[in-house]
């Protein structure tokens, strides 16, 4: 892969992965309530969804969502859903002290994060459109293919990390437990919202 490709598609993944979206919402809730460390576990399931759409996009699969009206309404639904669902869980949640949390919600945090991006499908297709175009199809379409898959993973661990860092920033705030429960309102307004944007989108 040339060089000047490279840098074309890593600039393209900065861009992509500093617009705000459900990634950074929980990047910086889980990072505002448990610090940088757990929020890890968040972050590193972003990165797996990131690399199973990147998967579905090598395997052609991404077409299907662009194509099926259907495929893509089904997944946009569950999608918008389950950010809604969050919202509401995290809008209800009584404040409590800022304390460190168990390996059962550890767990519960990565498994969160996977499925919030996973059932993203504007993500796949925006993929789908962008990948293809920075892969030579006469050089070794695998090995383009995983440095690119690698690029994004890297770029959008160090951009969900800095949104994380940013939000630990403001722990010192949450040891007022009324503070903990209007940030709650506050990130729970954000998965709603996040969920309402994601229900408004189209295929197009």
């Amino acid at each position: 892969m040339a060089w000047q490709v490279w840098l074309a598609f890593l600039v393209a993944s900065i861009i992509i992965s500093v617009t705000p979206g459900p990634g950074a919402v929980v990047s910086m809730s889980v990072g505002l309530r448990y610090g940088y460390r757990v929020s890890l576990q968040s972050i590193a399931g972003l990165q797996v969804a990131l690399v199973i759409q990147l998967a579905i996009v090598a395997a052609g699969l991404g077409a299907v969502l662009a194509t099926s009206a259907t495929a893509f309404l089904i997944l946009k639904i569950c999608g918008a859903a389950y950010l809604v669902w969050l919202g509401i869980q995290k809008w209800r949640s009584a404040g409590e002290p800022v304390s460190t949390t168990t390996a059962i919600e550890v767990k519960h945090l990565f498994r969160t994060a996977v499925l919030i991006n996973l059932t993203n499908p504007k993500a796949i297709i925006f993929m789908a459109a962008l990948v293809p175009q920075f892969i030579d199809p006469a050089g070794n379409q695998w090995l383009q293919f995983l440095i690119l898959c690698a690029t994004t993973v890297v770029v959008d661990v160090f951009v969900m990390s800095c949104y994380s860092l940013l939000a630990t920033r403001f722990r010192p705030w949450l040891a007022d437990v009324r503070a903990q429960r209007l940030q709650n309102r506050v990130f729970g307004g954000l998965f709603v919202t996040a969920g309402a944007a994601l229900a408004a989108t189209s295929r197009h």
